[in-house]
């Protein structure tokens, strides 16, 4: 999948931000739905190749799980875990489809951590 060096450099500024301004948030990772890491960024050793696969297959069980419960379109999907959580969250621009997924401890805010990756996702899915 070729994705336009705009988006490209969208997605490298979108990763750093939501690092930056959401306290808990250890790493955010961008890639394509078939699971290439597009643009990353972390404070802790984790490795985006393995988070962007991942998230691709976790992205795919949500529009399916959405679209039997005829629930309409996928915008997230939570995974609580007892130190935290990670949310999934498709993006579609144009022909280009991403998948944004964001990691966060135990002291991030769910809250907080969501309104932030929607609005990831609303800049890359700006024209």
């Amino acid at each position: 999948m070729r994705i336009p060096h705009a988006i490209r450099l969208r997605a490298a500024d979108e990763v750093q931000r939501v690092l930056e301004d959401v306290n808990g948030i250890v790493s955010v990772v961008i890639a394509t739905p078939d699971g290439f890491e597009i643009a990353s960024a972390s404070q802790r050793d984790i490795e985006p190749a393995r988070i962007a696969a991942m998230a691709s297959s976790i992205c795919a069980i949500g529009a399916v799980a959405a679209q039997e419960a005829r629930l309409g379109r996928c915008t997230c999907i939570t995974v609580a875990t007892d130190n935290g959580f990670a949310l999934v969250s498709p993006v579609r621009n144009g022909e280009t489809e991403l998948v944004v997924n964001v990691i966060a401890g135990a002291g991030a805010v769910l809250a907080q951590a969501m309104y932030r990756t929607a609005a990831c996702v609303r800049a890359l899915e700006a024209p």
